[in-house]
C-alpha cells in the first residue's frame, strides 16, 4: 500500500506520521511545494495550478490514495484535484476537526491563518458543526511560518499572541492548520496560565489517517511489519529530496526517518 500526502510544507507530518503510527508497512510519498510557498496569500486560481503541480508529482509515483494535509488547499483545491485524479486516486482533504471540538460542549476557540480566521468556508462548519456553542475565531498571524523554518523564537511568540487573544472560559482549542499540530506543547503550555487549565487540543492528522483506511477498506494494522524500501519518497516542488532539516526538529518528521519507519 503506498499513500501519498500533499502540503505547501511540513504541515503534512502530523498526517503522515499518524499514517505511519497506523500502517507501519505503507510506503508514504511527501510531496510539498517550498518553491510555491506560502499558500495563503495566493489567489484560488493560482493556488489550484500549484496544487495540482504538487499533486501530479505524486501521482507519478502511483500512490493508492492521496491526502490533501493542507485546510488551505482543501477548501480551494478538492474539486480541481478529484476532477484530475480520481477516480484512479481517491484523494482525501483535511477539515478542521470543529465538529468533535464542539461536541464536548465549550467554549470552543478556532485558532487557524488569518486568511482562514472569519472566511465564509470556516464560519460554514461553525453553523453547520457548532450551532448553540460559544466559539471564538482566533487568528494566528506568522505561526505557521515560523513552523515551518522550525524557528523557536518566532514560533513561541506566534503562540504567546494567540493566547492572549483567547478567552480565559475556552476548555478546547481546534487547530485549523495542520502545521500547528507540530507544536501542540507548546500551544497547550501557552494557554495553561490564560485559561487556568489543560485545554483539549482537537487536531485533524488522526482522522484524516483513519479515513484514508478506510477509503482503501485496509484495516489498522500498527504491529505490521515495517515497509519495504522505499518506505519514504520525498518530492519539495517535483524534486526527489530527503526531508527537509525543520522536518527532523518535530517528533512527526524524527518518526519518518527512524529505522522502524524506513525500514
Amino acid at each position: 500500500m503506498k499513500i501519498a500526502l500533499m502540503d505547501s510544507g511540513i504541515g503534512l507530518l502530523p498526517a503522515a506520521a499518524a499514517v505511519r503510527r497506523l500502517r507501519p508497512d505503507a510506503q508514504l510519498v511527501l510531496s510539498s511545494d517550498p518553491d510555491g510557498m506560502p499558500w495563503g496569500p495566493r489567489t484560488p486560481d493560482d493556488l489550484t495550478t500549484r496544487a495540482l503541480a504538487v499533486a501530479r508529482a505524486a501521482a507519478a509515483h502511483r500512490p493508492d490514495a492521496l491526502v490533501v494535509a493542507c485546510n488551505t488547499a482543501s477548501v480551494h483545491t478538492l474539486p480541481a484535484l478529484r476532477a484530475e485524479l480520481e477516480p484512479d486516486i481517491p484523494v482525501i482533504g483535511t477539515v478542521p476537526a470543529i465538529k468533535p471540538a464542539a461536541a464536548a460542549g465549550g467554549p470552543v476557540a478556532i485558532w487557524a491563518t488569518p486568511a482562514t480566521t472569519g472566511s465564509a468556508y470556516q464560519r460554514r462548519l461553525i453553523a453547520e458543526f457548532a450551532a448553540g456553542v460559544d466559539v471564538t475565531e482566533v487568528p494566528c498571524p506568522g505561526l505557521a511560518d515560523a513552523v515551518q523554518e522550525a524557528d523557536e523564537a518566532r514560533t513561541d511568540a506566534a503562540v504567546a499572541a494567540a493566547a492572549a487573544l483567547t478567552p480565559a472560559s475556552v476548555t478546547t482549542v481546534v487547530l485549523g492548520c495542520t502545521h500547528y499540530e507540530l507544536v501542540e506543547e507548546r500551544i497547550r503550555a501557552a494557554l495553561r496560565p490564560v485559561t487556568g487549565r489543560d485545554v483539549t487540543l482537537y487536531g485533524s492528522a488522526d482522522a484524516v489517517a483513519a479515513q484514508v483506511l478506510r477509503r482503501l477498506g485496509a484495516p489498522a494494522r500498527p504491529d505490521a511489519a515495517p515497509a519495504a524500501d522505499p518506505a519514504l519518497t520525498v518530492l519539495l516542488s517535483g524534486r526527489p529530496s530527503a526531508l527537509p532539516p525543520a522536518a527532523l526538529r518535530y517528533p512527526q518528521g524524527r518518526l519518518l526517518r527512524s529505522p522502524v519507519a524506513t525500514g
